[in-house]
């Protein structure tokens, strides 16, 4: 990389679509909706797990994944299911996927 060259932009912590922020232990996590991603043609469902990154990802560090806990008829009813998750719970899923 020379001088004139910008800096690199850090790394997209998900693709998926951004649910809220919540807070726990001192930091700020985002949260996003990701669905499956290659589902078998004839699924007649969507699956969504949530994804928690926290705002201030150090190096090495990854986010943290629900498994897929969002099981819905239609994209749209993912969604309303995944955005009616109180504060609370989403807090109770963060915890779930984070080491003892």
């Amino acid at each position: 990389m020379s001088r004139h060259d910008p800096p690199p932009e850090p790394p997209v912590p998900s693709r998926g679509q951004h649910l809220a922020n919540i807070s726990h232990d001192g930091r700020i996590w985002d949260v996003f909706l990701e669905f499956e991603q290659d589902p078998p043609p004839d699924r007649d469902h969507y699956r969504a797990q949530l994804c928690f990154s926290p705002s201030d990802l150090n190096d090495g560090e990854t986010p943290t994944r629900t498994t897929f806990i969002i099981v819905e008829r239609t994209y749209e009813d993912a969604v309303r299911r995944a955005r009616s998750l109180e504060e609370r719970q989403l807090l109770g899923l963060l915890r779930s996927t984070l080491p003892d």
